[in-house]
């Protein structure tokens, strides 16, 4: 007997990402040597004193039980010491701090915790497709607002129509951003705090990529900016910052009447997170941060070494400012999905084509920068050998 689904999942797209791990799967079953670089799985191990302390805490008794609702007392105040020490920004660990299994939980959930049907979602375009979804779950209305390389991908709300302003109940940013490798300005989130202030929402600012910033920039988080904690909430993930992707640890923070709202929510649709990995994420949070900056330093000279393969042999791309992604131009003749299928297909390289990440994208693709030397070396010489850029 076959059921049916409801009709929210129903509506749901399959997921991009899925899709494009399948392509690779199906080459690499049949012998192919394929370079990834479409996904976004960190390729470094998780540091050894963050898996020393994990393998501490998990002997805890206190660990084997089911853990406080809204996340262990200390890992709410080292989240709070966290940002006091990387962003000067003050938190109430009991009312402005929310815990969860990875960043994806309250980036799908904080909508659905704060949107009725008829509101509307608004962000950028291209995005991470999961802000769409998260609207779709939400029964919510989508609206994008087409972002240009030479606005460096920053949203102009001026051209937001009246009509969708008033009717917008959360504004989702992401900076750096995924896919376009971006960095927001204090000013740029001066100006999105103010334009919710006018209109009376909540930000919420996906925080992900926020330890990697390139050329001297450290990234700035939204609540640093005046007002910012009154009007928004950041989420942030250990995934990237400490190459914990499987470990499944994120928080979020800020805006208390949010927090609370998202808190009551993931009470009823979530469970709560591993003991042991917060205590790993704790020691994460608090203990040397020079692994952080030594895996910056890694993909800021993958970037330059990627720009610079690429640019000789004739594939002129431009260097992202911080995430571990690059977002470039496909040559002319291409579509993005054209030409990561004639990547994969020709060179066996595999990159994500732009349009998954909405219209803006559909003459881009997303690299990653999660290969290293050798490999990025390989690919520019299998591109350039394929004759792909010859149209």
């Amino acid at each position: 007997m076959d059921f049916k689904p409801s009709d929210i999942v129903t509506a749901l797209p399959g997921n991009f990402f899925h899709s494009i791990n399948e392509r690779i799967a199906y080459y690499r079953g049949q012998g192919v040597d394929v370079i990834d670089m479409a996904s976004g799985n960190p390729d470094r191990p998780t540091p050894q004193p963050i898996v020393e302390a994990l393998k501490e805490a998990a002997d805890k008794r206190e660990n084997q039980g089911y853990t406080p609702f809204h996340g262990k007392a200390e890992t709410r105040r080292a989240v709070a010491a966290f940002y006091k020490r990387e962003y000067g920004v003050e938190l109430d660990p009991e009312t402005e701090v929310a815990i969860f299994s990875g960043s994806a939980i309250g980036i799908v959930g904080i909508p659905q915790a704060l949107l009725s049907p008829g509101d509307v979602l608004l962000t950028a375009d291209p995005a991470y497709p999961a802000y769409a979804a998260a609207a779709q779950l939400a029964r919510a209305q989508f609206y994008a607002i087409p972002v240009r390389e030479r606005d460096g991908y920053l949203p102009d709300y001026r051209t937001v129509p009246d009509e969708v302003a008033k009717r917008t109940r959360l504004l989702v940013l992401n900076y750096p951003n995924n896919p376009t490798g971006a960095i927001a300005t204090p000013e740029f989130f001066e100006r999105s705090v103010a334009f919710a202030a006018e209109h009376a929402f909540p930000v919420l600012h996906d925080f992900a990529y926020g330890a990697f910033g390139f050329d001297g920039h450290k990234p700035p988080s939204l609540l640093q900016t005046p007002r910012g904690k009154e009007y928004g909430v950041e989420t942030y993930t250990a995934s990237k910052t400490y190459n914990m992707a499987g470990w499944r640890f994120g928080f979020a923070v800020g805006n208390a009447s949010v927090i609370g709202a998202f808190k009551h929510f993931h009470a009823q649709a979530y469970s709560t997170v591993f003991g042991a990995v917060q205590d790993a994420a704790v020691s994460a949070m608090l203990g040397s941060q020079e692994a952080v900056k030594e895996l910056g330093r890694l993909y800021e000279a993958r970037r330059d070494l990627l720009v610079a393969e690429l640019r000789r042999i004739g594939w002129n791309v431009r260097p992202p400012g911080g995430s571990f992604f690059a977002w470039f131009r496909v040559p002319e003749g291409y579509s993005s999905a054209s030409f990561a299928d004639a990547l994969l297909e020709r060179a066996h390289v595999a990159v994500a084509p732009g349009e998954g990440f909405g219209a803006s994208g559909s003459d881009y693709v997303r690299v990653n920068l999660l290969n290293d030397e050798t490999r990025i070396k390989e690919a520019a010489e299998r591109i350039a050998a394929s004759g792909v850029l010859r149209t």
